[in-house]
Parts: C-alpha cells; sequence; structure tokens
C-alpha cells in the first residue's frame, strides 16, 4: 500500500500602500504621493493576537504618526526613528481583505521634513503596525497634510 501525501500551502501576507497629501495654508493641494507600506513585526504579530482576541485585547489601531527620518523600514521596527507628531486615526473601514486608515495632521501639528509614518495602537508608545518612509514633505506650520493608509491581507 502507497500512501500519497497531499500539501497544500497557503502565504498570507499584509501589505499595503499610503497616500500622502499635503494642502497649504490657502487650500492648494503642493503635494500628492503614494508609497508601498511595510507591516512590521509587532504589526504582524498585533493581527495574529487579533484573530482570537475576545475583548479589544490587544487595543485596536486608533493613532497615526509621522517623523523626519529616512532610514529605510525594517521588519524589527517598534516605533518611528524621529517622531514629530502623532494624531487620532479620523478613520478605519475594513473592506473584504483590506484595512483603510485615514488621518489628518492639522496646520502646527508634525511639521517640519517629514519623511516617515506609521500608524499606534496608543497615543504614545503602543504596538507600532506599519512604518514607511517616503520623500521630503516639508510641512510648513499652516499646511494640512491628509493620509490615507491602505493595508491589505492576501
Amino acid at each position: 500500500i502507497s500512501m500519497i501525501e497531499t500539501k497544500t500551502t497557503s502565504e498570507v501576507k499584509a501589505t499595503g500602500k499610503v497616500h500622502i497629501v499635503k494642502t497649504n495654508s490657502q487650500g492648494v493641494v503642493t503635494y500628492d504621493y503614494t508609497v508601498p507600506n511595510l507591516v512590521v513585526t509587532t504589526g504582524k504579530n498585533f493581527i495574529a493576537s487579533k484573530l482570537r482576541a475576545i475583548t479589544n485585547s490587544p487595543t485596536s489601531m486608533t493613532h497615526m504618526a509621522i517623523g523626519t527620518s529616512s532610514t529605510a523600514p525594517a521588519a524589527g521596527d517598534t516605533a518611528l526613528i524621529a517622531q514629530t507628531g502623532r494624531v487620532t486615526l479620523s478613520g478605519d473601514t475594513a473592506t473584504n481583505n483590506y484595512v483603510t486608515f485615514t488621518a489628518t495632521f492639522p496646520a502646527g501639528t508634525g511639521d517640519g521634513a517629514i519623511q516617515e509614518a506609521g500608524i499606534f495602537n496608543a497615543s504614545t508608545g503602543g504596538t507600532m503596525l506599519c512604518r514607511t518612509t517616503f520623500p521630503t514633505v516639508t510641512k510648513q506650520s499652516g499646511d494640512t497634510l491628509a493620509v490615507t493608509w491602505v493595508v491589505t491581507v492576501s
């Protein structure tokens, strides 16, 4: 008697993209850019934990941060390298296999030569889900920065 072994494999991946729009104090869009995203190791662990969470533990993603470092994202990152501002998410929606997070950094919040962004589950510290870097966006004190972040599980 011979045994036939059937193997089924499924590679689940979490990826995404970030869309950044800067509007100046006159309401004119001066920057519009889309960049790939890295779901870091703590983010993957977070996703796995949420699959079995009975309550809101671990706490859901609630904040987005921006900073001035151009250091490339790495899987082991747990925070932004040089955070300049963090705000509460203005929206989060789940549709099929992706989640869209949105946030707006108003005038006077997170100003500077912005080159990195991340998603977190706390107003300070917390677990980082994702981190990305992008070409410099110079955010002046009167500018608003709107970020739309899509995380896809495929």
